[in-house]
């Protein structure tokens, strides 16, 4: 059993400059305590076939605070913007603690933790130290990719089969040096702690060192590089090391649009009996901005994944997003497809060839209440087939959500979806109905 290392969050507060001492005098602009009240009806708990479900009533109660070097607005909830480039240092926290009562399968009751943490110190104007925390305990049967290039919404591939409680955490601190006005050269760290006491899933640590160099020529040429060095340590699978480069060349037509040439590849070296593997992904690409509110990009490749046994995986691979923001109105599309690989979730699948759609739109319907529609489309097929056959997963979500302001302090939100998997394999199949009523008292 892999050992906690518990909240990292606090390691970074203890090295505070002493120049943040007149900030701390006046921590009651900085600081917000609120409780955030749930009332959930889940009619799949463990996202099993219709014959097998269990419905429950979950009601979750949650008191939390929030940190910020931001002065508190008027408004609760909200602090008066970030800190200026001049400013040194800066730090958002937030963190709340939940305890989950399910109505009749009294035996999931347990506490969950959510906790973000963004912080920076700037030793000089062109030398930053960043530092990016995220704590999760949930019992989620899917959890949630909360990393910085994931769209909102998206979800691992990864799941557990029974409601388990699970623990993650992610720090992620780093040092950029900027030697120009687009000029930067970066090194990042990340370790990501996974514990979950379950006889299926796993638990898992990695360790990643990703130095990464943005320069350009001149004003139309560029080109980014990036080296990832990963070691991965998991409970019951092979451990493995990964290295993997990246090289782009960007030509930048006008401020608005740019194009560009990529190749990838990646090793993954396994301990026996796991076999190894390398990825080769050339690919182009362009971003664009129609206008200020209104911005694009897309990519397009083809992909190889050559293992030392076995037969070689092909296909076309694509990225694509687009973003528009209106007075009171936003819209996002993102498309995903190729292949991603999972390590460090409850699984640890590896390689698996995937297909997803995000969509969102939110509107602000008057001052106070807004209103959003989502849904999503994923495709995925797995490496280990079960009964002679590889499983493929077919699930889609719809979902609606409305938020009012019902007083200066006090926020309602309302959550409904339905989630459907309609993989070949029946004993993976399942529909899902979920309701969501969360009230927030906020000081």
């Amino acid at each position: 059993m892999i050992k906690s290392k518990g909240f990292i969050f606090c390691l970074f507060l203890i090295f505070l400059p002493a120049g943040v001492h007149a900030w701390t005098e006046d921590i009651f602009a900085h600081f917000q305590p609120y409780i955030f009240l749930e009332e959930e009806y889940n009619s799949n708990i463990d996202l099993t076939p219709n014959r097998f479900k269990k419905s429950d009533y979950i009601t979750t109660i949650s008191p939390g605070f929030r940190i910020s070097m931001s002065r508190r607005a008027q408004v609760p909830g909200e602090f008066r913007g970030t800190p200026t480039a001049e400013e040194r240092f800066g730090l958002d926290l937030d963190l709340r603690a939940g305890f989950v009562f399910y109505g009749r399968e009294e035996d999931n009751n347990y506490i969950s933790l959510n906790g973000t943490l963004n912080a920076w110190y700037a030793f000089s104007r062109n030398l930053t130290f960043h530092v990016r925390d995220y704590l999760i305990r949930s019992d989620e049967i899917r959890e949630s990719d909360f990393s910085v290039t994931a769209p909102e919404g998206q979800t691992f591939f990864a799941r557990t089969r029974v409601r388990e409680p699970y623990y993650r955490n992610v720090f992620e601190p780093s040092l950029e040096y900027r030697f120009g006005r687009e000029n930067v050269l970066a090194l990042n760290y990340r370790n990501t702690l996974y514990e979950i006491n379950s006889r299926t899933a796993e638990n898992s640590v990695e360790n990643s060192i990703n130095p990464r160099l943005t320069y350009w020529l001149n004003v139309r040429h560029g080109m980014f590089l990036e080296y990832n060095l990963t070691f991965g340590n998991l409970q019951r699978s092979p451990d493995w090391v990964g290295n993997m480069i990246l090289g782009r060349y960007i030509y930048r037509f006008n401020p608005r649009t740019s194009v560009f040439g990529e190749y990838t590849q990646s090793w993954r070296n396994f301990d026996s009996p796991s076999v190894d593997y390398v990825i080769y992904r050339p690919s182009l690409g362009v971003e664009h901005a129609f206008s200020p509110t209104l911005s694009s990009s897309a990519r397009i490749g083809y992909f190889w994944q050559n293992p030392k046994r076995g037969s070689t995986i092909s296909g076309f691979s694509y990225d694509a997003s687009l973003s528009k923001r209106e007075a009171k109105t936003t819209y996002t599309l993102s498309f995903q497809g190729g292949y991603t690989e999972e390590f460090f979730t409850a699984e640890n699948l590896g390689f698996v060839k995937t297909h997803r759609v995000i969509g969102r739109v939110s509107h602000q319907l008057m001052q106070r209440m807004s209103i959003g529609l989502y849904g999503s489309y994923e495709r995925a097929k797995y490496p280990t087939p079960i009964g002679g056959e590889k499983p493929v997963d077919r699930i889609s979500v719809a979902g609606a959500t409305a938020t009012y302001q019902a007083l200066r302090w006090l926020n309602l939100s309302l959550d409904l979806s339905h989630r459907e998997n309609r993989a070949n394999i029946s004993e993976r199949r399942y529909s899902e109905y979920r309701g969501f009523l969360r009230i927030t008292a906020t000081y």
